[in-house]
């Protein structure tokens, strides 16, 4: 027996470690962090100067803080929105036992396979581009000319099309394996009862898919508070009030910016902390009006 608990403490133990080292410490030492005031990730305790709440109070004191939560919000809503739609039409489809599926699969989700900076840039200069990209061709081609697309009115909702574009195959995917592990015995009963197939993902797919959609909305949340990439893709020159969001606000805070080198990793910790906060209430959330039922496989 104690020879046994040997090998289960030997296995374990480096599994505990790398979880206490690379993960527990981390979230503790940055909550800590949160509450003074520190200059540089790497400085030494000493050296820290305690805030208490001002980091927190200071932030949602901050113009370009609340600007940035709010264009976290949008996206989150309406890109979060039309993201599980599109991805849960296609996973319709290509469930409906349509030809070529295979190859819609693929093409679909081949923009997840791209890199981000590569997929960006396309979308940067050949689809928005205001004298030869394609949206520019196309409404030229009705005579709709004079839109520029990456202007600082139409660059918000031109970098939400592009990244609803490059992320609607992977929950297109997730939304795949859920609606496959539904048995087919339910849609065969149902469509001997005379309900089409409207009725049928109403009152079947619908339903079978909750623990789904909890885990695409908690998925969603995660990336929209990363969303790091395409903020300086779409705003490479310096940070923008129209593209700024948390995590590059958090950036400019920790490293400083062009014109202010001045640098506060207390305040960066606070809106890191802030952001976990925001994805454990969406997760407390969904879990409270998306209860799983006795349906579910």
């Amino acid at each position: 027996m104690k020879k046994n608990k040997g090998f289960i403490i030997c296995f374990t133990l480096p599994c505990v470690l790398t979880l206490l080292i690379m993960y527990l410490y981390p979230v503790i030492r940055t909550v800590v962090m949160s509450f003074f005031g520190i200059e540089s990730v790497t400085a030494d305790f000493s050296d820290w100067t305690f805030n208490g709440v001002d980091n927190y109070l200071r932030l949602f004191g901050s113009a370009t803080y609340i600007r940035a939560m709010q264009n976290m919000l949008l996206i989150w809503v309406i890109g979060g929105i039309a993201t599980l739609s599109i991805g849960l039409l296609f996973a319709v489809i290509l469930t409906s036992g349509i030809r070529f599926k295979k190859f819609f699969r693929a093409a679909i989700y081949l923009p997840n396979v791209i890199s981000a900076v590569a997929l960006a840039t396309m979308w940067i200069q050949y689809v928005y581009n205001q004298d030869y990209g394609m949206l520019t061709r196309i409404l030229g081609f009705f005579g709709i000319t004079g839109i520029n697309w990456l202007g600082t009115d139409l660059k918000f909702w031109a970098m939400l099309i592009a990244f609803v574009f490059g992320a609607v195959g992977y929950y297109m995917l997730i939304f795949i394996s859920g609606i496959e592990r539904i048995p087919s015995d339910l849609y065969e009963a149902a469509t001997i009862d005379g309900a089409n197939k409207v009725q049928q993902f109403a009152s079947i797919t619908l339903p079978l898919l909750k623990s789904i959609f909890k885990t695409n909305i908690t998925f969603w949340s995660v990336n929209c508070i990363t969303f790091f990439l395409w903020s300086r893709m779409f705003s490479s020159v310096s940070t923008e009030a129209s593209t700024v969001v948390p995590v590059v606000y958090l950036y400019d805070v920790v490293f400083g910016t062009k014109g202010n080198v001045q640098r506060d990793a207390g305040a960066g910790a606070a809106i890191g902390v802030t952001l976990a906060i925001f994805v454990a209430l969406v997760y407390f959330i969904t879990n409270r009006l998306i209860k799983d039922d006795d349906l579910e496989f």
